[in-house]
């Protein structure tokens, strides 16, 4: 029997998961990825599905894509733009709480985005745009620039998924603290207070609506825009890493979501009248980074060399199966619903894979024996991507330290710039959100700013910067997508990751709630409610 047949024949027959008994109208039951991070600092990560954007609230909210991904007002009750857009002035709404029973000043804000802003790379860009950041009262945020920069409501209101991206909101004391050190303590503004005395790692986690929270008044709820009203008292999340056992616990009522159920199980969930499944939208886009500071990544001509191994179908299909609804390639530098995608350099991902060549290619590059250390996570696609690229490295003749570990430990260990002999890194497998990758302004991992990117691997590319630089400047999409395609074109030589393709995992929940919202980053749990 084939592994596919034998975990969804299992699921019926195993024991549903020991969980916590509540009142159902007010109660929401969701199984994340399985994995619980220990890192909740929003700064640092996106931490498992959606705390950030629970706990926290932001100044601009993100539609969904029918509305082209929109920044609106969320905290703010408006802005202006004066002096041919170098200064914009932001105003907060009333009556904003923090869950520590503070009120929202304009100078956490303040504190705020210039703690996000050295991490995230569109917050990067803003500050590098920004001659003043202030807070002249309690309600007022003024941003002076040194030109204009259109994409601001855009980069303080993207919610991406992606770890660094939301551009949280909390109190001066926390904000204050270092970018590189992190937040533990979890006060925000949003519509749930995280309960941290009831969190046990690796298995729950709870959140509490928070009583004090004001959704707008305005607009309908679309992605983080418009109110965010919720309708259960309390959402507690449930690690489940085993999938037969997260399916039978969504089919049999025990769980009400799933946020990314395995592909082997979509076919019996699909049948399941009680289930419904939706999709995300923008997909998933896995890539895989080289450490350009050590050995042998720090080597351009060795990068380049490891593009000719890379087959995009043999990484989908070991994550996902060979349903192609879930999956494509090739993909470049930029996702498929992108106006900037190209076929500049494409011929690097296209065609059938010669490794006899590419081993002659890497040794010819300069590459001489060094251990290559892979970071692989235990997390499920990631692991299989990571298997897929420790093997094809392999077959490209390197030496490969594979060292697996969960993603806590990951990602602290990422961070490390020291070389591998001294618990540093060479190579790991991440993923973007299709709309993260849709734009040479949000796409984290093509930044060539060296060891201020803003994605561990700090590549160094001061041509693709200055194409984005140009990029941001261009007025009209005719030029925006010439310099997208040379972006791309650049990317194939300087090589900053290698992209995989792109999925398109869907969410699973139970037939009887309504409303659920879903976003490039993941679900929403507002305006989501039980039906009667």
């Amino acid at each position: 029997m084939r592994r596919r047949e034998f975990l969804v024949a299992s699921a019926a027959t195993l024991a549903l998961p020991a969980v916590a008994r509540g009142d159902k109208s007010s109660v929401l039951k969701f199984i994340p990825f399985p994995v619980d991070q220990a890192v909740l600092d929003p700064v640092w990560t996106a931490s498992g599905v959606n705390h950030s954007i629970m706990v926290f609230d932001t100044l601009y909210g993100q539609t969904g894509p029918e509305r082209g991904y929109a920044a609106t007002p969320q905290m703010l009750a408006g802005h202006t733009v004066e002096a041919d857009g170098k200064i914009w002035k932001l105003t907060l709404r009333d009556g904003l709480m923090f869950h520590d029973g503070t009120k929202v000043l304009a100078r956490d804000c303040v504190a705020s985005v210039k703690r996000w802003g050295v991490r995230d790379v569109l917050g990067q860009t803003l500050m590098q745009r920004t001659d003043e950041l202030s807070a002249p009262d309690d309600r007022t945020i003024v941003f002076r620039l040194k030109k204009p920069f259109v994409l601001l409501p855009i980069a303080l209101g993207q919610f991406t998924g992606a770890p660094g991206t939301l551009c949280a909101i909390m109190p001066e004391r926390l904000a204050s603290t270092d970018p590189y050190e992190q937040v533990t303590e979890m006060i925000g503004s949003g519509p749930f207070r995280f309960k941290k005395d009831e969190w046990v790692p690796g298995s729950l986690r709870v959140y509490e609506r928070f009583k004090d929270y004001k959704p707008r008044e305005d607009g309908s709820p679309d992605g983080t825009s418009g109110p965010k009203v919720v309708h259960f008292d309390r959402v507690e999340w449930h690690v489940i890493p085993d999938p037969a056992t997260a399916a039978a616990a969504l089919r049999a009522g025990e769980m009400d979501w799933w946020a990314y159920p395995s592909p082997d199980f979509l076919p019996q969930l699909r049948q399941d009248s009680k289930v419904g499944i939706q999709g995300y939208t923008g997909g998933f886009c896995p890539y895989l980074r080289p450490n350009h500071m050590v050995p042998p990544f720090d080597n351009r001509a060795v990068r380049q060399a490891l593009m000719g191994a890379v087959d995009q179908a043999e990484f989908m299909t070991a994550a996902f199966g060979p349903d192609r609804s879930l999956w494509q390639v090739p993909v470049g530098f930029f996702a498929p619903s992108s106006p900037f995608v190209s076929e500049v350099g494409m011929a690097a991902l296209n065609g059938p894979r010669d490794y006899a060549k590419v081993r002659k290619d890497v040794e010819a590059a300069g590459y001489r024996g060094e251990t290559v250390v892979f970071l692989a996570s235990t997390q499920p696609f990631f692991k299989e991507w990571s298997s897929v690229a420790a093997e094809m490295m392999r077959r490209a003749g390197m030496n490969v330290d594979y060292q697996v570990m969960d993603l806590a430990a990951s990602l602290q260990r990422r961070a490390s710039k020291k070389p591998p002999s001294e618990g540093g890194w060479s190579a790991y497998v991440g993923a973007l959100t299709g709309v993260v990758s849709s734009s040479p302004a949000t796409n984290s991992a093509l930044r060539g700013n060296g060891e201020e990117a803003p994605l561990w691997g700090w590549p160094s590319s001061p041509k693709i910067e200055a194409l984005r630089e140009e990029w941001l400047d261009a007025s009209d999409l005719a030029t925006q997508k010439k310099l997208a395609a040379e972006i791309q074109e650049q990317a194939f030589i300087d090589v900053p990751y290698y992209p995989l393709g792109i999925n398109f995992t869907p969410t699973a929940f139970r037939s009887d709630l309504t409303g659920v919202l879903t976003a490039s980053g993941g679900p929403l749990f507002w305006n989501v409610r039980r039906q009667a």
